[in-house]
């Protein structure tokens, strides 16, 4: 590789200068023009949404800013990255092009073919590097787990001084891309490095001792729980850093603290193995985004949506109390945790009977930190059609009477059942007529009798698993996306039942 070239680094999901490969080996070979592109296509995407560009674009900034320190100024353009990059080639001759690999949305998929056939057609390299612990090209998951360890045992990639090609200004990074609607999350979690970074050291150090028992709550999660997600989708924190800040902490713990923490910290990088698992289904079969897993259930669920069942789980008018909390509160804060998210797409897929992929892709716009790879894996995992994964039908009642017996969180984020008794408060359509015009006359009652469409629910999916030939394409399947760490049986039988407290058939490894 010619050394003294230009060199164009891409940034994409990976907005950071720390634990940066494509960055450091750029930097080494000549000047570098860092490279963001804030493409109108992606934004139009129905996964995308107006709050995920405002952390994005508060980790542009702070990416400007250290880029800038270290020599060049991150470079930001509107538009489509191929008609970018065929500037750059025109007006300053050959580069080389790296990024980071990325296992993104179907869009950004096609968008990668065409760079990449734009820079064969071109004769110019594009170079990319992994990540995380996703491989590309994976011919078979066996060995996974060790290759994913050997590569976050890595060191950490160091920060580059940059050398800068002159004449090309930085740009604006405008407030939002066109055509995309402002999206209101007063809640949300601030973007950039140093939040990043503040977030890690808080839950290392202070908020995860009692991660384990305290992350299942909508009233204990959100102190709780590491909340990297969003960093770790946008990528101001690599997965290598938190993995091992994880582990170094780890090993440091006082015989005091070995119990407490150290049950936490391993329990958090127990996670972080998940994290990359999923995100691996989606690189080997990006056919995941749109299509079941298991082809047997196609057809199960109408492909339309009910458009009044959709709507009213959309914005929280389900009538089931926990369910519309869980719908407000992520609506303010952009994050919800892991068994509160799987109970809303569950919901959403037995309770009310929806096709998985409109509620999915729904929660997509809703959750700051949306990851394509997880997202929906986990949305199909949820909604029992993967043909390898225990079916588990949420109670929503029994949820929010085990998560909020109170009734705290119900009332905080339901305005309209504030003033409900507490006997109540999870079913207020059992009060009387008379109680329900006094307490909560503008609620709605529920839009279908929750055990009766479970138990119909629960039938209707277990009757596709016990059909012909489903148990020889579910094996398929488990050797091909299976953990190799998991003790999953062959899939076709019943798959085992799932021990009280153990959620490694339906984490959301991706709010962690």
């Amino acid at each position: 590789m010619e050394t003294g070239a230009i060199q164009v680094v891409w940034f994409k999901r990976d907005l950071r200068v720390q634990d940066h490969v494509p960055l450091a080996e750029a930097a080494r070979r000549g000047p570098v023009v860092p490279l963001y592109v804030v493409e109108p296509g992606l934004w139009a995407q129905p996964d995308a949404s107006g709050r995920q560009w405002a952390f994005v674009r508060e980790c542009l900034l702070s990416l400007r800013a250290a880029l800038t320190a270290q020599g060049a100024p991150l470079v930001v353009r509107e538009g489509e990255v191929v008609a970018w990059l065929q500037r750059l080639r025109r007006h300053h001759g050959p580069f080389t092009l790296w990024s980071h690999q990325e296992t993104g949305n179907g869009w950004t998929f096609d968008r990668d073919r065409a760079v990449a056939a734009w820079c064969r057609r071109e004769g110019l390299r594009w170079e990319q590097r992994r990540q995380q612990g996703v491989v590309r090209a994976l011919s078979s998951r066996e060995g996974w787990a060790r290759q994913w360890d050997a590569f976050m045992a890595e060191p950490v990639a160091p920060m580059p001084r940059l050398q800068a090609l002159t004449g090309i200004s930085p740009g604006e990074i405008p407030a939002l891309p066109p055509g995309l609607a402002e999206d209101p999350c007063p809640g949300r979690q601030p973007g950039g490095r140093a939040a990043a970074e503040a977030t890690l050291d808080s839950f290392l150090q202070v908020r995860g001792e009692a991660y384990p028992m305290r992350l299942s709550s909508p009233l204990t999660a959100p102190e709780s729980c590491s909340r990297l997600s969003p960093h770790l989708a946008w990528g101001t924190l690599s997965m290598r850093e938190a993995l091992q800040a994880a582990v170094a902490r780890k090993a440091a713990l006082a015989p005091a603290e070995r119990s407490g923490w150290g049950r936490s910290l391993s329990a958090f990088i127990g996670r972080l193995h998940w994290h990359c698992h999923f995100i691996q289904k989606l690189e080997t079969e990006p056919r995941l985004e749109f299509e079941n897993t298991h082809p047997a259930y196609d057809g199960l669920r109408p492909a339309e949506p009910d458009p009044e069942r959709l709507r009213a789980w959309c914005e929280g008018r389900t009538g089931w109390p926990f369910v519309d909390a869980c719908q407000a509160y992520l609506a303010h804060h952009g994050w919800l945790n892991f068994r509160m998210r799987a109970m809303l797409m569950a919901t959403a897929s037995y309770s009310l009977w929806l096709h998985w992929r409109a509620p999915a892709v729904f929660l997509a716009r809703r959750f700051v930190d949306y990851e394509p790879g997880i997202h929906y894996p986990q949305a199909q995992m949820q909604s029992g059609v993967t043909g390898i994964n225990t079916v588990r039908i949420y109670n929503a009642i029994k949820q929010g009477q085990d998560h909020d017996p109170e009734g705290r969180f119900i009332r905080t984020w339901v305005p309209a059942l504030r003033g409900v008794p507490d006997a109540r408060v999870h079913t207020p359509w059992k009060l009387g007529a008379g109680e329900r015009r006094r307490f909560c006359p503008d609620y709605p009652p529920p839009l279908r009798d929750l055990a009766e469409a479970n138990r119909e629910a629960r039938d209707r999916v277990w009757a596709v698993r016990r059909g012909d030939g489903f148990a020889a394409v579910a094996d398929a399947i488990q050797a091909t996306h299976g953990s190799r760490k998991a003790g999953l049986p062959p899939s076709g039988g019943r798959p085992r039942r799932a021990r009280k407290g153990d959620d490694s058939q339906m984490t959301m490894p991706f709010d962690e």
